[in-house]
């Protein structure tokens, strides 16, 4: 295996290079200027007689070359080692998980968030060779864990996530969505999907017209209802009571079935109400069948060795070695 930097995407700090050789551009004109200024020969000469531009040219690139050196570092050069990669074929699916206060709800036994919990670990299982990633979302949404294939990780995300981890409550359907189709990167428009598992009661206009947006870019959205339609009632962590408007009046929560299957019509997905996991599952599975399958390496049990360390020696020391350079000359005393 070859040698190759792990944060590739860093790359463009080394545009700061161009900010450099500017400044140095507007150094020497100011120099040049100050010099005009002066206007007699002799005094200027007297003045930087024992001014070196060699070790001013060479303090400036030793600068340069120890930030190129420190991006280096930051980039994080490596050399895979250990057990060879193990090449799998899968695709790249991303669990949109509502954890708004409404999941509480318990006209799904125990609850809405338990249920799509053990749906999605359920999932996962049967899923060994694609690679999850999971965001969480409420009146926003946040990436939770990004792309990975490793499953053991990613149950571990599906138990912490809960309602109230998010402080911004509602259901913002449309970031959701958004939020997940970043989770996939620059990839081809083949080979991903979003799996969407929620109430459906979107306090946002705009899903709709994101669920089209994605589908125009390969992504296909199955969603996934939680909940009745006749709706419940739910308890409020931050009373202990049953929740209630300003009003007073008790809030009930209701399935939103009819966005829901709108959405994932739009994106040639699949609506199913989660009654039985198993069930659904196996829905989900057929219809995931549908996406080609990539090939692509997984890297999870490579031990790497990183050279960062040898950059990042290397910049310490050309700093340290700038500093002690002076910009004078040496003069040589006559006897």
């Amino acid at each position: 295996m070859h040698l190759q930097f792990q944060y590739q995407h860093y790359a463009w700090l080394l545009t700061g290079v161009i900010f450099f050789i500017i400044l140095f551009v507007f150094i020497l004109q100011w120099k040049r200027k100050v010099t005009r200024r002066i206007g007699d020969e002799k005094l200027v000469n007297a003045l930087v007689k024992e001014y070196s531009s060699r070790k001013f040219f060479l303090k400036f690139f030793l600068l340069v070359f120890c930030f190129v050196l420190g991006v280096a570092a930051v980039m994080n050069l490596r050399k895979p080692g250990g057990e060879s990669p193990t090449e799998r074929k899968g695709i790249d699916l991303a669990i949109a998980l509502d954890v708004s206060k409404s999941m509480l709800a318990t006209d799904l036994a125990p609850s809405r968030i338990e249920r799509a919990k053990h749906f999605i670990n359920r999932l996962i299982e049967t899923m060994p060779n694609d690679r999850i990633a999971l965001i969480v979302f409420a009146g926003n949404a946040y990436l939770q864990m990004p792309l990975t294939i490793d499953h053991g990780a990613a149950t571990l995300f599906v138990s912490a996530a809960a309602p109230g981890n998010i402080p911004n409550q509602g259901t913002n359907i449309s970031e959701a969505l958004t939020r997940s189709a970043a989770a996939f990167g620059n990839t081809d428009d083949k080979f991903k999907s979003i799996v969407l598992i929620t109430d459906g009661e979107d306090h946002h206009p705009e899903a709709i017209a994101t669920a089209k947006k994605l589908a125009a870019e390969g992504v296909m959205i199955n969603t996934i209802g939680i909940g009745s339609t006749n709706g419940a009632s739910f308890m409020d962590p931050a009373t202990g009571m049953e929740k209630r408007d300003d009003a007073g009046n008790i809030v009930i929560t209701k399935l939103n079935d009819d966005e829901l299957r709108s959405i994932a019509e739009k994106t040639n997905g699949i609506y199913l109400k989660l009654d039985n996991s198993e069930e659904a599952i196996a829905q989900l599975k057929t219809q995931l069948s549908q996406i080609k399958k990539k090939a692509f390496n997984d890297q999870s049990l490579l031990n790497f060795t990183s050279y960062y360390f040898w950059f990042a020696g290397a910049m310490f020391l050309g700093l340290l070695w700038e500093g002690l350079i002076s910009e004078k000359k040496k003069i040589k005393k006559i006897s």
